[in-house]
């Protein structure tokens, strides 16, 4: 039996054809554009776990490391699977002369986040093609077409993720939460399009929870299998029952492949359950990570109640609570609710066809505000770097960069200015002009993040490049280390022991042998210390200098050489 052979239930939206004109190709292309571009080019790994993984990923492509066991100085990761190094690792290995490594390693990442904003759209289109979720017939006539319908829908699917905080910064970055993401957003899309296109649906189940299991998150991969299997096992759709094996299947087989991996020694299964979970932290996680897709969502389920069966509202809703539950399950982890935020753009779209006039003035004139603010004060903080005026502004920024050194660029200014004149023109089309369309009320909260976060990655971007690299670092540690030297660093992090490496061309070993730093043959020691604490003196070695690891004197780098006696 297909689905529209179901007893009707009546859609809450109410849409006319006019309400559904698209938004022009050129500028949902910009948009993207302007999202995934900057922080590609033109700045360093930065601090802690993006520097992390590209270690690893640098390690294998020098053959420093095997690539069944990614190391770097002897440490291996701790989670993120094998897959996630071995892109980066093959990205640099490939490229290597031409591009620097760090760039190498960050162009397979930024395809990715292409692909996870694309999935995004099609997942949405293909859920609002449904029957369940197409507005209500009017009653003389004028009406969407169901295919403009479902592109605006999708549209508004699109903009709600660009929007979305918690994608910013850890979507950018080279770790594997991003092919995790990719892995889960894959699974959403094979529910989407089990009718339309079930062989790409059941590609796309397969290959999503494969990824997710070589990535470092079996668990999450088979629980989304069986929340899928249940999504396709309630419906009365042939193509969807059909699909419902298929889910079933990947989570197995996912399951099964982590299994083997842990079995012969490499990263499969790996539980990071923690039990401090605070609730107050949680909630405060959730709010600014999901804004502003998770009220959207709300909205979406509170005039959709009735058809939460559904899969347009089903599909994204239990892959929303798979990304949450792992989330809680680690304590809050931001990582994890990554998962979380393409499905929650789903819902959230679906809002739109329901939203009320004022709530969306009220999205509009709050994005207008906020985001014309934020890049005002980044205009400021700028000017100040170069021209030291205002005079308070450029002294806190000397205060929070000590040795902060302005390096203007003809490169970074022109986009940045472009970006601002393309943002005043889109508040006048915005508030200026009485669009009817869908998508209207995310177009300024996805401008909005696009231009502040494209003005950081070019007014800002020495500034945040010297203040969240390693190389500032290394720069000042470099006087007391000869080049080239052996530096054994025990229980360093691989962030640092990837900066040695990578800014100060160390050969590094960061493997722990004991309570004192004997048992090792390079001449430097380099210990790093947490807070305030003092360092000691250490038999065999003698203490030659210490620098502040961060601007805030959080972290210490003490440096010894061994004595010759």
């Amino acid at each position: 039996m297909h689905a529209h052979s179901q007893a009707p239930t009546i859609s809450p939206a109410l849409v006319t054809q006019k309400a559904v004109r698209r938004l022009p190709r050129w500028a949902l292309w910009l948009f993207c554009a302007a999202y995934v571009i900057p922080g590609l080019l033109g700045r360093d790994p930065w601090k802690n776990e993006d520097i992390a993984s590209f270690g690893h990923m640098w390690s294998l492509a020098l053959g420093q490391s095997s690539w069944l066991h990614p190391s770097v100085g002897g440490v291996v990761p701790t989670g993120g699977g094998i897959l996630p190094y071995w892109l980066g690792g093959a990205s640099i290995w490939a490229l290597t002369p031409w591009v620097d490594p760090a760039l190498a390693a960050r162009i397979p990442f930024a395809a990715l986040l292409a692909l996870i904003l694309a999935l995004t759209w099609y997942s949405t289109y293909h859920l609002a093609r449904t029957d369940a979720a197409q507005p209500v017939p009017l009653a003389f006539g004028g009406e969407a077409a169901p295919q403009d319908y479902a592109r605006a829908v999708a549209d508004g699917a699109l903009l709600a993720l660009i929007a979305s905080l918690g994608l910013l910064q850890l979507g950018h970055e080279t770790t594997p939460e991003l092919l995790q993401l990719t892995g889960s957003t894959l699974f959403l899309y094979g529910l989407a399009a089990a009718e339309p296109a079930p062989v790409k649906a059941r590609l796309a189940a397969v290959l999503g929870l494969l990824i997710m299991a070589l990535s470092g998150s079996p668990a999450v991969a088979v629980v989304l299998g069986i929340l899928g299997g249940i999504v396709a096992a309630r419906s009365r759709s042939q193509a969807m029952r059909a699909h419902l094996p298929w889910a079933l299947g990947a989570a197995v087989v996912a399951g099964a492949l982590a299994t083997l991996l842990t079995s012969v020694g490499l990263s499969g299964w790996s539980w990071r359950v923690s039990e401090n979970l605070r609730a107050a932290d949680a909630l405060r996680l959730v709010v600014w990570f999901t804004w502003p897709t998770l009220p959207l969502a709300g909205l979406t389920l509170w005039h959709w109640r009735r058809q939460l069966q559904r899969r347009h509202i089903a599909a994204p809703l239990l892959v929303t609570l798979a990304g949450l539950a792992a989330s809680l399950a680690m304590g809050a982890n931001e990582r994890a609710l990554l998962a979380a935020l393409p499905p929650l753009a789903v819902l959230a779209a679906f809002a739109l066809p329901i939203l009320q006039r004022g709530l969306g003035a009220a999205i509009d004139w709050f994005s207008v505000c906020f985001f014309t603010l934020c890049a005002g004060a980044i205009w400021v903080i700028y000017m100040a770097m170069h021209t030291g005026k205002p005079v308070k502004v450029a002294a806190n920024v000397a205060k929070l960069v000590p040795g902060y050194e302005a390096l203007f660029s003809w490169v970074a200014l022109v986009p940045a200015v472009a970006a601002t004149v393309l943002w005043l023109a889109l508040v006048r089309w915005r508030t200026a002009r009485q669009s009817h369309a869908l998508w209207k009320s995310l177009v300024l909260p996805a401008g909005g993040v696009a231009l502040c976060w494209l003005l950081f990655m070019t007014l800002w971007l020495p500034l945040l490049d010297q203040a969240r690299s390693y190389r500032l670092l290394l720069e000042r540690v470099s006087s007391s280390i000869p080049a080239g030297d052996c530096v054994y660093a025990p229980g360093a992090p691989v962030a640092l022991l990837t900066g040695l490496e990578y800014f100060g061309g160390y050969s590094v070993d960061g493997v722990a042998r004991g309570l004192l730093p004997r048992a090792t043959n390079c001449p430097t020691l380099l210990i790093r210390l947490g807070g305030r604490a003092q360092a000691r003196e250490l038999p065999g070695w003698t203490l030659v200098a210490r620098f502040n690891q961060r601007t805030r004197n959080s972290e210490q780098i003490v440096v010894y050489r061994k004595s010759s006696s």
